[in-house]
């Protein structure tokens, strides 16, 4: 893996991993948003024949990524979860198993559906919001109406930016978004599209390409 590049938020120190996550180094918690799991085997059920593959290569990720930061905390912003429960959540809750000691904190999103038991089984702490310092982690940032000095943390959007070449080609990749008050991070699922911001003078836009970061503005 490329190394991360790091990114500064009110003295705090938050590393971009080109696997779509972030790890926040004062507060040692890994931050993830869109993983999606059981999507495919959701669109398998539909007769849309979607490789269980790519599910099994999005939990390695996340288990690399876990083993690359060593974080004492996982806070997931939201769709940890597609819908309801499938074959695929039995592989998750023993994937789960492997690292029962690891706190994980789900803001729950509008496709966690699953029953409230069975993140309690899968000791999954399912909350509205998680605030920390002056950092609010939801779901979609949309949602928030909080106080302005609070820095939001939040998924849902899928961002993705364009990135031209030198002459008229240019591809759209994933990327993490930065304004002054807000952090939109990037799906982590493989399997999801992307929704192209329009980011402002200010802001910044780290784009994910071909496993590394590269800064826009």
């Amino acid at each position: 893996m490329t190394a991360p590049t790091l990114h500064m938020i009110r003295n705090h120190h938050f590393w971009l991993s080109p696997e779509r996550v972030l790890f926040w180094e004062e507060e040692k918690t890994l931050i993830v948003a869109d993983l999606h799991f059981g999507k495919t085997g959701h669109f398998r059920k539909s007769g849309i024949a979607i490789p269980q593959s790519v599910y099994q290569q999005d939990l390695q990720r996340l288990f690399h990524q876990i083993s690359f930061f060593k974080p004492e905390n996982v806070i997931i912003v939201g769709d940890f979860f597609h819908s309801l429960q499938n074959k695929e959540m039995d592989f998750f809750l023993k994937w789960r198993n492997d690292l029962r000691t690891l706190p994980f904190m789900l803001i729950q999103g509008n496709h966690d559906i699953l029953k409230k038991d069975w993140y309690s089984n899968a000791s999954i702490d399912l909350v509205d919001q998680h605030l920390s310092n002056s950092f609010l982690f939801i779901h979609d940032e949309a949602d928030f109406n909080g106080p302005d000095e609070l820095f939001v943390f939040a998924g849902h959007l899928h961002p993705g930016c364009i990135v031209r070449g030198t002459g008229k080609q240019s591809l759209r990749f994933p990327c993490f978004y930065f304004t002054e008050k807000k952090c939109i991070l990037p799906a982590f699922s493989h399997f999801s599209g992307l929704a192209l911001i329009e980011p402002k003078k200010t802001d910044h836009v780290f784009a994910i390409v071909n496993q590394s970061i590269m800064k826009l503005k």
